[in-house]
């Protein structure tokens, strides 16, 4: 599943096409897709792992899911959900959920707990975790009301890199920890989105998927944590656990 930075990454590869018009639709997806055909696209956005085309009058949300994936002025062999053509090029969409929004997105999304977007507020971020003190760190990480745009990588590299362990309670955490953990989620978000854009990410990673912690030298467990039921890989002597 695609997180966060992916979607940036996605939102500055087609940035060529706002101001355009779309001058022919394909896909097998079910929006009335000739909704599109001949209208200007005003904006690309992106919220957590939402990948928003905005109209005037309607925007079109696209979620990656699982498998999903796009293609930039090239087409896979196999069918397309949701094909774009301009003048100057195409985007074609795979494997992917596409919806549209008919309100304001400024009402729908909540900028500022988007750990990638310039409105991202840490203030909020703590204020929310802190009215779910029995939530597991590992679930809040992943949880797309308070860190838009994180997801396992990156819940997995954060709380290895400030020694905290997955199963942790979030109102158990001291002070220093919960800062953090917030801080943390946007920062490596940012390092993540330049590692991935030099095609080097899984060179950095530290946790996720790894076998032998660097700092202890010991095995690292992997295990499925949390409601959300998603692998953690963490060291149980080096990333502490706050549950009293």
């Amino acid at each position: 599943m695609p997180e966060g930075p992916s979607i940036v990454i996605l939102k500055d590869a087609v940035k060529m096409f706002t101001g355009q018009k779309i001058i022919a639709v394909t896909g097998n997806s079910k929006i009335d897709q000739q909704r599109l055909l001949n209208n200007k696209i005003i904006a690309f956005k992106s919220w957590g792992k939402h990948f928003l085309i905005c109209f005037k009058d309607f925007t079109v949300r696209i979620h990656f899911l699982l498998f999903g994936s796009y293609l930039v002025n090239e087409k896979k062999d196999r069918p397309v959900r949701l094909g774009l053509t301009f003048k100057t090029g195409e985007i074609n969409f795979y494997a992917c959920a596409i919806r549209i929004i008919e309100e304001d997105i400024n009402a729908v999304y909540d900028w500022s707990a988007d750990v990638m977007n310039d409105e991202w507020d840490e203030k909020k971020a703590i204020t929310k975790l802190k009215k779910l003190p029995g939530l597991m760190v590992c679930d809040a990480l992943l949880t797309q009301e308070i860190f838009a745009g994180v997801g396992n990588i990156i819940k997995n590299e954060v709380l290895y890199r400030i020694c905290v362990h997955p199963e942790s309670k979030t109102g158990k955490l001291p002070a220093a920890k919960m800062n953090a953990l917030v801080k943390q989620a946007r920062v490596y978000s940012f390092e993540f989105l330049e590692w991935k854009k030099n095609y080097e990410l899984k060179k950095h990673w530290l946790a996720h998927t790894k076998k032998t912690c660097h700092r202890c030298e010991l095995p690292l467990i992997k295990k499925i944590t949390g409601v959300k039921k998603r692998r953690s890989f963490y060291c149980e002597h080096c990333q502490l656990l706050y549950d009293k």
